[in-house]
């Protein structure tokens, strides 16, 4: 982890929604508008954007946890904009607070968790589990 990671170091991230990040995409019986499910994806990505500079060789960060509220919907075809906010650096553990808007209300906030992680062994560790299923 390099000296840059601080406490206030923000980033912004923008996307246009499509079809793909429907909510009907993944269940049928709901209204056709921007998922809860991409938001928090788009939501975690963010962070892991902001690190990602910060970041030592062989070092990633894994999401831990995210307490989120979905306050508005967004019709697709909208662009979304995420930013997030470096709030806590414990050792390893990095506390986010992420808004996110379309292009007429906030429609997301969330405290998001992630960790830094050696890339190389926490892959050893998932290789070791995926074969325990063979």
């Amino acid at each position: 982890m390099t000296e840059g990671l601080k406490v206030g170091i923000t980033h912004e991230m923008e996307r246009e929604t499509t079809e793909d990040m429907s909510a009907q995409k993944v269940f049928p019986y709901v209204p056709h508008v921007y998922a809860t499910s991409v938001m928090v994806g788009h939501m975690e990505a963010v962070c892991a954007e902001m690190v990602l500079p910060h970041l030592g060789e062989g070092e990633q960060t894994v999401g831990t946890g995210m307490k989120f509220k979905h306050i508005a919907a967004t019709p697709l075809g909208m662009k979304v904009r995420y930013s997030a906010k470096l709030a806590e650096v414990d050792g390893p553990k990095l506390t986010f607070e992420v808004e996110g808007f379309d292009e007429v209300d906030k429609i997301g906030v969330a405290t998001h968790q992630r960790f830094i992680i050696n890339a190389e062994k926490f892959n050893s560790r998932v290789a070791k589990k995926a074969e325990k299923t063979k």
